[in-house]
């Protein structure tokens, strides 16, 4: 599929904007391609917008999935959230949050939408409470068996 090395490229920029990590670029670029060939793993949503007549993908958005036996339904897990830079503040995350939104509330096995982010991102914490987006009382805990190399 072409676009693995440009989800990858996007995948990378987000780790370094974010925590200032920098990715083993072949191993996003397999595990793009591995999502992509399992649909059980999750979903990519590119958006797409048109500069001076030509195509050109300008943000994408990962959905994965969560179980929730409380609710007998799939939360949705926003991830890998990134804007170029050049269509930044243009609307272009709305519209993934949106079509995505719509998506999810017309099925009857998603229960909710969730997303993680860094806690310092105050930019990013504005937008998303603008979307409805609410804080909840939970901190995510993890061991990281592959950065913590």
């Amino acid at each position: 599929m072409p676009d693995i090395p440009l989800v990858a490229d996007f995948n990378s920029r987000m780790a370094w904007e974010t925590e200032r990590r920098s990715l083993d670029f072949e191993r996003v670029k397999a595990g793009v391609a591995a999502l992509l060939q399992d649909p059980g793993k999750g979903t990519y949503f590119l958006a797409e917008t048109k500069r001076n007549g030509t195509c050109m993908v300008a943000g994408q958005l990962l959905i994965t999935y969560e179980w929730s036996d409380w609710r007998n339904g799939n939360f949705w897990w926003i991830q890998s959230v990134y804007v170029a830079g050049e269509f930044r503040g243009q609307g272009i995350f709305r519209a993934l949050y949106e079509h995505i939104h719509k998506k999810a509330k017309a099925r009857k096995d998603v229960c909710g939408l969730r997303l993680y982010m860094d806690a310092n991102n105050s930019r990013a914490r504005q937008v998303y409470e603008r979307l409805g987006l609410k804080p909840t009382p939970y901190e995510v805990l993890e061991v990281d068996f592959v950065m913590a190399q």
